[in-house]
């Protein structure tokens, strides 16, 4: 008999969410589905402000809860019509709007008790609140499936996500995994790119492959803070946001180079991080919207010498669904009652059973 789980991810890019079925049956746990809905224009704005604090009053942050809910089910139920059945549990990541665990908390909207209703679906949502408790960092969480279902001890392998954050997990056989946050992903790549250019996002990163890397600006804004602090760590974008980048420029930056040089920023912040965790890693696998940037996974193979470098397709999952998998095994831990956190990635004092869990 199948064991499904539903999985829904809406991440620091903030332009939908990605919902994945999982069956836990099958070993290793076999993706049987996918769905992704888009963030409509007003929603996408209403989580813009609402992160960034111009729009924080109660209400509207509540509203936004509402409405993020709505969109995650239809999401959910599009999936569970997809696959013809109903699962056993839905995980919802929900829409992060702050990140602050040296304050003891986190904030990731989208009600559980709407989502359950509508799906008529026990839901798991808010798994970074007890790691957090637990003195932890509640991020990232992804580094317990990826050692569920990537690890071996035939090759060093580090797990890279690169969201609009970028984050690795080192799987190396012989030491417990590590994993944390290296910095920024796609956001200011993303956000140069809309400043400066029409659309969304750098298709293939073609436009950063038309700059020059300025290199004094590439090696500043290396020096931050951020990037040689020791594990446990986490950021977000509370930190590396246009604000962060604005403080490195000159201003007479050809637009397309400050593009070539932030692609080097993400890829250089992952390769320090794995080489100043890790010795000997053979082979980077990449997964998240990244994943699909063409210079990018060219710029991080550049840098990765002695190391292969390809997508977590190689290991038998499209990295566009891997984080969306991941929350489907933590909302399937919560319901066996096992723990979904690792603490020698998050710094919690112990290992927790994650989520609030709502019924329908």
């Amino acid at each position: 008999m199948p064991d499904i789980s539903i999985g829904l991810m809406s991440g620091t890019s903030r332009d939908g969410v990605d919902a994945a079925a999982v069956d836990f049956a099958q070993s290793p746990p076999a993706l049987i589905g996918t769905h992704s809905v888009p963030y409509p224009l007003a929603l996408r704005h209403d989580v813009q402000s609402v992160s960034e604090g111009s729009q924080d009053r109660l209400d509207d942050v509540m509203a936004l809860s509402v409405s993020l809910a709505k969109t995650y089910a239809a999401c959910a139920n599009a999936l569970i019509e997809k696959i013809g059945v109903k699962p056993r549990v839905i995980g919802s990541h929900g829409q992060t709007v702050r990140h602050r665990p040296e304050n003891g908390f986190t904030v990731q909207l989208g009600s559980g008790a709407i989502i359950a209703e509508m799906t008529g679906v026990p839901t798991v949502t808010d798994f970074r609140a007890m790691d957090i408790a637990l003195g932890g960092e509640g991020a990232p969480l992804v580094p317990a499936f990826h050692q569920a279902v990537f690890s071996t001890p035939r090759e060093r392998r580090a797990i890279v996500n690169i969201g609009g954050i970028a984050n690795v997990t080192l799987l190396l056989a012989d030491v417990e995994p590590r994993g944390f946050d290296t910095g920024p992903g796609n956001t200011l790549l993303d956000h140069w790119f809309r400043a400066h250019q029409d659309g969304d996002w750098d298709h293939n990163g073609q436009w950063s492959a038309q700059g020059q890397i300025i290199q004094p600006l590439l090696e500043t804004m290396l020096s931050d803070g951020y990037f040689p602090r020791a594990a446990p760590k986490s950021t977000g974008l509370e930190y590396f946001n246009m604000k962060w980048l604005s403080g490195y420029l000159a201003g007479d930056e050809a637009p397309a180079d400050v593009q070539a040089t932030l692609r080097a920023l993400t890829a250089r912040s992952i390769l320090r991080g794995i080489q100043d965790n890790a010795t000997g890693v053979e082979a980077i696998y990449v997964c998240g919207g990244g994943a699909q940037n063409t210079a990018l996974m060219q710029e991080i193979q550049s840098v990765a010498s002695g190391c292969s470098v390809s997508t977590t397709g190689a290991l038998g999952i499209d990295p566009q669904w891997v984080e969306a998998s991941a929350f489907a095994w933590l909302a399937y831990q919560r319901l066996e009652e096992k723990p979904g956190n690792l603490p020698s990635v998050t710094g919690a004092k112990r290992p927790a059973i994650l989520g609030a869990l709502y019924l329908p």
